[in-house]
């Protein structure tokens, strides 16, 4: 997942897809890091949330429509994330944003955080599409077409999600 360097400056944002990821700058605050200046294990979990989120948003996904609108509900159903370097009060980072393989009611995401060429942080997930009753409903067709803008096929079976260190 390799993006040219993106501008962090500036006002709220949804970041930008570029070289078929979607990229998000986000700046450190206070109030995400330790009592050492670091950011939180579990605050990494918030910025790739905020990734995912602004990446729907950006293709005309966002949650709420895709609730009310369509009745679906974007789920997490699995998370392996790998924390390989520390991110501190006041830097900028990006977090990048990818879609895998595709399936009836479910994809998979990679998500990267990271500090211009470094990465910090890398996740695998499976993301499900739930109906109101909590039971799995088909990704929408447009969610797909609109996905089509950051899925990759490089992905591997021993890439994916669903088939490393778990299995289903």
């Amino acid at each position: 997942m390799k993006a040219p360097p993106s501008s962090v400056e500036g006002g709220p944002t949804s970041g930008h897809i570029a070289g078929g990821v979607h990229v998000l700058p986000l700046r450190i605050y206070y109030e995400d890091t330790d009592a050492a200046g670091i950011v939180y294990y579990a605050n990494w979990l918030r910025f790739l949330e905020r990734g995912r989120t602004e990446l729907l948003r950006l293709i005309g996904q966002e949650h709420s429509a895709l609730r009310d609108e369509r009745g679906v509900n974007w789920v997490v159903r699995r998370l392996a994330i790998d924390y390989l370097k520390p991110a501190r009060l006041d830097e900028t980072i990006e977090v990048v944003t990818s879609c895998g393989k595709l399936r009836g009611a479910s994809l998979d995401m990679i998500q990267q955080a990271r500090r211009g060429e470094e990465i910090l942080v890398r996740a695998e997930l499976v993301v499900a599409c739930m109906g109101a009753t909590g039971r799995p409903v088909r990704l929408p067709p447009l969610l797909k077409t609109a996905l089509a803008k950051v899925t990759t096929d490089k992905v591997t079976a021993t890439d994916s999600p669903r088939s490393r260190h778990i299995q289903v």
